[in-house]
């Protein structure tokens, strides 16, 4: 399979592999879905004649196809993270995890003409993590799954914004889960989230930049590259924070652009997590049942004075606990009426890439279908055990991939 990817260009890397997993299993039928960037849909992705007949977007010869989640089988495998099997008019419908690290790149889907036993069910689950490399590795290379992903096209601001964003949402580690997620407004209004993994710390950050559209999503850049260049020189949280300042206050092209902001370093050895609060809504820690906004000292928002002096504060988290940051898109508006502890207390038994989607979904609830500003959520779950293996199941955690839905 792996030489069938190389030898295929980046385009068609997938559909090699996915021919000769179906040769080798006698499957019907065998695609790659892939997940939708809204989270709420899965793509399937065809190369067909231009003249073919087929509902969904074009791109010349290419094809991609929307399937809203509807509950059903599809749906729960990528939510759960586990196998599913059916059997239908036309054989047996095998639905599979394409996972690395916890991220939901998408399913494998295939149709064997009998039903397959333990055995072949696990082959088609570590065949799908495969094809998750696959995926990450090609996708460097081409628009495509990116493509595929977009069911409704970005404005200028908002392909800036997707930029800055890590290019996977969710990570997982013997120590820690995490996973972040952006509803944006109909006009962009700046926010971001970013991490960064070192051999035993825990780099992240939420910021929102002042304002909406290009000329926000623009100081974001400033503020997001400023602090990456920071945390890649190695310096710490109050450096990285005043550095920003003064960049933002050198370089932004709206006089008087700013960016609030929450940075964080957490040490995989001991739990001990150091942030910082630049004028952004405090995190709150979920710890026993109990949902508390974290104390930190006071600062002002990045790039609104360039000399502002910076002080971090901290936390020892035990395992078990949450750290939840989110924008004031979250907050603000209709969605302030969100019991936001109540709903974070009853989410506590989901994985955080699921959590952050219910999270988002509520806020649209309340605030959509189009929202005046953007809403991030950003949330890290810490287990403690870094020096332990870490157990997982064709890519994601196998601790947490079973973990029951909310209804």
């Amino acid at each position: 399979m792996l030489d069938a990817a190389e030898n295929a260009s980046p385009v068609e890397a997938v559909e090699a592999v996915t021919r000769e997993l179906g040769a080798a299993l006698g499957a019907r039928n065998v695609a790659f879905l892939i997940a939708d960037l809204s989270g709420r849909a899965l793509v399937r992705l065809a190369h067909v004649p231009f003249t073919d007949a087929g509902a969904g977007r074009r791109d010349g010869e290419e094809l991609a196809t929307v399937l809203p989640f509807d509950g059903g089988p599809a749906e729960q495998s990528l939510r759960t993270q586990t196998v599913r099997v059916m059997a239908q008019s036309d054989g047996w419908t095998v639905w599979a995890p394409v996972t690395d690290r916890g991220e939901a790149i998408g399913l494998l889907q295939m149709v064997l003409p009998n039903e397959p036993d333990a055995r072949e069910l696990a082959e088609i689950g570590r065949t799908a993590h495969v094809l998750a490399f696959v995926v990450i590795a090609n996708r460097r290379h081409t628009d495509l799954f990116e493509w595929g992903q977009r069911t409704t096209p970005f404005t200028l601001s908002g392909e800036i914004q997707r930029r800055l964003l890590p290019g996977s949402f969710t990570c997982e580690a013997s120590a820690f889960t995490l996973s972040g997620w952006l509803e944006p407004a109909a006009s962009v209004g700046g926010d971001t989230f970013d991490y960064s993994l070192a051999r035993d710390v825990l780099h992240f950050s939420v910021t929102d930049a002042m304002g909406h559209g290009v000329a926000s999503a623009l100081t974001a850049t400033l503020g997001v590259g400023s602090l990456r260049n920071g945390r890649r020189r190695g310096v710490g949280l109050v450096e990285q924070a005043a550095a920003a300042s003064a960049d933002l206050a050198g370089h932004s092209a709206v006089p008087g652009s700013f960016v609030t902001a929450v940075l964080g370093r957490l040490d995989l050895r001991s739990g001990v997590c150091a942030l910082l609060n630049a004028g952004h809504v405090p995190p709150m820690l979920v710890r026993d049942g109990d949902t508390q906004a974290v104390p930190l000292p006071g600062n002002f928002p990045l790039g609104m004075f360039a000399e502002a002096d910076y002080q971090a504060g901290e936390i020892t988290l035990r395992p078990g606990d949450r750290l939840v940051v989110v924008t004031d898109g979250v907050r603000e508006r209709n969605a302030a009426s969100l019991d936001l502890p109540t709903m974070l207390r009853s989410l506590a038994g989901l994985h955080p890439r699921e959590a952050v989607r219910a999270l988002a979904d509520a806020v649209l609830k309340v605030s959509g279908p189009t929202l005046a500003d953007d809403a991030t959520l950003f949330i890290v779950d810490w287990h403690g055990g870094h020096s332990e293996d870490r157990h997982t199941s064709a890519g994601a955690d196998q601790a947490r991939a079973s973990t029951a839905l909310p209804d």
